[in-house]
């Protein structure tokens, strides 16, 4: 398993690790399989989607923050029970499927760490799943 650092500067945003994932598959010569990514934390979550308009991850929080308010009437005694939903929708983990050493991704298509209770250092973990030699 590889662990890939994520540090983020705001409270809630999205990261684009796309280019982290493919250096880890660069370094570890991963060809042909499936990286099955996982974020173990409470308040952050994977995702994918556009990563050519940055527009796109700036709609998608400001989304999230108008149905899931910071500020609510949360019992959870932290403060940050908005972000704990949020992360429950993203979800904590993601497979990415790996052809010819590089991630298929569709052509618009980018890997992003959702923060939801930042700023943080947060991990991810990248387990890697070869494809089978008799597929």
């Amino acid at each position: 398993m590889e662990i890939c650092t994520v540090v983020t500067r705001d409270r809630e945003e999205m990261v684009d690790i796309t280019e982290r994932l493919c250096a880890v598959i660069r370094e570890k010569g991963w060809r042909h399989g499936v990286a099955a990514l996982f974020c173990p934390h409470t308040t952050c979550g994977l995702t994918i989607n556009e990563g050519a308009d940055p527009d796109v991850r700036r709609d998608m929080t400001a989304f999230f923050s108008r149905i899931i308010p910071h500020r609510g009437e949360w019992r959870h005694g932290e403060g940050n029970s908005d972000a704990h939903i949020k992360a429950s929708l993203m979800g904590p983990s993601l497979f990415v499927i790996v052809e010819d050493g590089e991630p298929r991704l569709g052509t618009w298509q980018s890997v992003y760490l959702y923060e939801g209770d930042g700023p943080r250092s947060r991990s991810i973990w990248v387990q890697w799943l070869p494809a089978s030699e008799n597929a």
